[in-house]
């Protein structure tokens, strides 16, 4: 498991975003460079000082970055596009990260743009008969999963219902989000069964966004004065990918796995944090990620919302943002624009929304193959 390099401080010093939205004609380039464009007056610096930038994208082809960032200017700066599918952003984000702390670059744009896309992926090419039509479909994959929790853990649909039910309200209050409605839980019981017994509701919408975040050093905010009390840690970062598990599904065991090295890197427990950013593609997976991550006991995820531990003013603020149920996925952008939430709710600039007093956050990311990646943020 590969973890940040520790030799220098990484600081969040701006940010940005272009709201999440259902698909619309509007160029990958607009979307954006409008999170680019606000990164950058959110930290206070010009395009010029940009020494690189990585670019996560799942469905825009060959050469988005180069293609989008000439029109703020052509400076020289190093340009890499990252895919690695829902991860795309979350990766790039890292990939920044691990050049600042490794001395290499003073400052590092990571943005994340997507447009919806073909949504062709690389396991419908392996040359492998797939077991059946559906086998590769990550729907169908939660909505079994869900099932087999509510088989064996006793699991209610009013439980995975009250995800979405706090999501949505979340992500109503966030000018950023696709969808902007408080729903009830009778709204998202009754909404249509998409697979199993998963509600249309209950799965995130695809879309386009964008979002950017700039992360630099400690030189670069003296050399160029930058202020210091809006800036957000890196405490630390992981990557990691799926392996066999025996008592529990793979995915589960690979999020316990990375949050887990991702905290201890960051030398904080799972229960101090106050703020958490994660993977709730389906309502099944913030419940069973709640518990991986460690804010809860491994069986409690539904007791911990019900009791409200996990809403906005509860002991530990679960997407905030509205996660990618009330938030949307638009792949490339959702990794980099849940580190803006955590950045905005460490900042206390979080408008409508704010948890009290969140000093930590965790962003954790799932993406198809499966890989995951874990970034831990301070408050100062």
């Amino acid at each position: 498991m590969s973890m940040l390099l520790k030799q220098r401080p990484v600081h969040v010093i701006g940010i940005g975003m272009h709201a999440y939205q259902f698909p619309t004609e509007t160029p990958y380039v607009e979307l954006g460079l409008t999170a680019v464009r606000e990164a950058l007056h959110d930290a206070g610096i010009g395009w010029p000082q940009v020494q690189s930038a990585f670019v996560g994208t799942a469905a825009l082809g060959m050469a988005a970055g180069r293609v989008m960032l000439r029109h703020l200017g052509s400076t020289g700066l190093e340009v890499a596009q990252v895919e690695n599918a829902s991860a795309s952003g979350s990766t790039a984000f890292r990939l920044a990260c691990l050049q600042v702390a490794s001395g290499e670059r003073d400052v590092v744009l990571a943005v994340g743009v997507d447009k919806f896309g073909d949504g062709r992926r690389a396991v419908l090419k392996d040359g492998l008969p797939p077991l059946s039509p559906t086998a590769n479909v990550p729907l169908v994959k939660f909505a079994l999963l869900a099932r087999r929790c509510m088989r064996e853990r006793g699991l209610r649909l009013e439980d995975l219902a009250q995800v979405a039910v706090k999501n949505h309200g979340n992500a109503a209050l966030n000018p950023f989000a696709q969808f902007r409605k408080p729903r009830t839980l009778d709204q998202v019981l009754a909404s249509p069964r998409i697979a199993g017994d998963l509600t249309g509701l209950q799965c995130c919408p695809r879309g386009e966004g964008a979002a950017a975040a700039i992360v630099v050093s400690d030189d670069a905010m003296r050399r160029l004065g930058l202020d210091r009390s809006r800036a957000v840690r890196v405490l630390s970062s992981v990557a990691s990918s799926e392996e066999l598990a025996q008592d529990a599904p793979a995915l589960v065991e690979l999020v316990r796995k990375s949050a887990a090295a991702a905290l201890e890197s960051a030398s904080v427990g799972a229960r101090d944090l106050d703020i958490v950013e994660l993977h709730d593609a389906f309502s099944i997976e913030e419940l069973l990620y709640s518990e991986a991550v460690g804010v809860c006991d491994e069986g409690e995820g539904a007791a911990y919302l019900a009791r409200g531990a996990s809403r906005i003013g509860g002991e530990c603020a679960v997407n905030p943002s509205g996660g990618l149920i009330g938030m949307g996925h638009p792949l490339g952008p959702t990794g980099v624009g849940q580190v803006a939430e955590i950045v905005r709710q460490l900042r206390g600039e979080a408008q409508g929304r704010q948890h009290p007093g969140a000093r930590l956050g965790l962003a954790h990311m799932i993406g198809l193959g499966s890989v995951a990646i874990a970034h831990v943020l301070a408050r100062g």
